[in-house]
């Protein structure tokens, strides 16, 4: 059966919460917004993307180093990154229900672009025109307060024990990429690395949004997936070109469909950009960004230059030329990807006279890659047998046993939490032959496996 568009995300939400993948963050005290909290297989998924990542980015390449910076840094380290003077978005405030909204977004909805980098001016100049069009989402009012921006920088009293610590505050990172940078010679030092080299990065980063909304895809705490590649100021954009070229086919590799990836070119530019770009996914509520792609020149080494007083030039051993390095950069949300992942591989389809709901994820990513069941619980020599093949299945993949219901029940539970693979113990096990039936998740075909053969089956299965 095809997919609905138009519910699809409400079904996505509704799944993710009943099969334990997304969970609202303090449900039982009535839910915290925008916060969410990944469930047993939600955790396993999110690992699994990371892990797919990492071995993409740093495992693979000769030429990328891993790095983990804290979540907590010295409080300049903002001032030098622009984000304590401009890391903000447009703020506006319902009269009537004292609702705070997001201007770009309220404009959104009524197919007018705004970009959040505009000046307070040009926004509210923007709003101010099409007003009378905008409605409060919660109480379809159109009387709103000026346009005003709002710095979207946590802070926290890490360190301070006055009162008034609000006047000088240390702030939970708003990004990943600034460990990076403030670490950077330090890798140089340390490591044989010979620019062009990149250091990769996974981080929790946290945004004061205004609205968070569309689910996972805008949060207030989320981890991002961070490499930032330092090159020669000539070499720059040849290097950005690779890069574009190296991460869409990343996705490729990830399973996601072609058609619901694209790509967007900057058109308004921060002043130190060369180039920038988004790979958009097409999520049910339109195309938005899933990853940036960016030539940032020299702006954010230089910048932690002049506010620390340290030189950051880079001195070729080969050349003995000194510059400050160029910096491209790829950058993408673990939860934006996750989302984008399910809303892929989220299936309705006929069975015969049912339906079944199968999430055909990439084999690499799925949560549990085997599901082991005994065709009946009330019988103890099968329950045995399974068990045994489980534990020892268990060793090299993330497994599951599963002895509730009747055996249509469980194969369609695996379905829909993804697991490729079911395998499962009878009679003839026992009795016969020594093989067990192991079942496809996507074509459902089933074949008989002798139980010594297994282990190199899933080898080439999992390959």
């Amino acid at each position: 059966m095809a997919k609905n568009k138009n519910d699809l995300m409400d079904k996505i939400v509704s799944w993710a919460k009943r099969r334990g993948f997304i969970f609202p963050s303090s449900e039982i005290y009535g839910g915290f917004s925008a916060v969410y909290d990944f469930g047993p297989y939600g955790v396993e998924l999110e690992n699994n993307i990371k892990k797919f990542w990492w071995k993409t980015m740093v495992q693979k390449r000769d030429d990328i180093v891993g790095l983990d910076s804290c979540i907590f840094m010295h409080p300049k380290i903002w001032e030098a990154s622009g984000h304590v003077g401009g890391f903000s978005d447009p703020l506006v405030e319902c009269k009537k229900c004292n609702s705070r909204l997001r201007v770009d977004h309220l404009l959104e909805d009524i197919g007018v672009m705004a970009d959040e980098k505009m000046s307070e001016e040009v926004i509210n100049e923007i709003f101010s025109k099409n007003k009378d069009k905008v409605k409060c989402p919660n109480c379809g009012s159109s009387n709103f307060s000026d346009v005003k921006k709002f710095n979207l920088l946590v802070k926290a009293n890490l360190g301070n024990f006055t009162e008034d610590w609000t006047k000088d505050p240390t702030y939970l990172r708003g990004e990943t990429c600034q460990g990076i940078y403030v670490n950077y010679k330090n890798v140089v030092d340390t490591t044989r690395v010979r620019i062009p080299f990149g250091i990769a990065q996974i981080g929790k980063a946290f945004r004061n949004e205004i609205t968070a909304r569309q689910f996972i895809f805008r949060t207030r705490e989320f981890e991002q997936m961070e490499m930032q590649y330092f090159t020669h100021p000539d070499k720059e954009m040849e290097a950005y070109e690779k890069l574009r070229e190296y991460r869409w086919q990343y996705y490729m590799d990830l399973g996601l469909k072609k058609e619901n990836l694209r790509w967007l070119k900057h058109e308004n530019l921060v002043f130190y950009a060369k180039e920038a770009y988004d790979i958009e996914y097409k999520y049910p509520f339109g195309f938005k960004e899933l990853e940036g792609v960016h030539a940032r020149g020299d702006y954010d080494l230089t910048q932690h230059t002049k506010f620390s007083g340290k030189d950051l030039s880079y001195n070729d051993p080969v050349t003995k030329e000194k510059y400050i390095p160029h910096i491209i950069e790829s950058s993408v949300g673990v939860g934006r990807t996750a989302l984008a992942v399910l809303c892929d591989a989220y299936t309705e389809e006929k069975v015969k006279d049912e339906e079944r709901i199968v999430l055909k994820l990439n084999k690499e990513l799925a949560p549990i890659k085997i599901a082991v069941f005994p065709l009946l619980k009330n019988k103890p020599q099968l329950v045995e047998k399974s068990f045994e093949i489980y534990s020892e299945l268990k060793e090299d993949y993330m497994c599951e046993f599963d002895d509730n219901g009747n055996i249509g029940k469980r194969y369609r539970r695996q379905d829909e939490i993804g697991t490729p693979y079911c395998v499962t113990v009878d009679f003839e096990t026992l009795e016969k032959d020594n093989s067990v039936t192991v079942r496809d998740r996507d074509t459902m075909e089933q074949e008989r496996i002798k139980i010594e053969e297994l282990k190199d089956y899933f080898q080439k299965k999992f390959k």
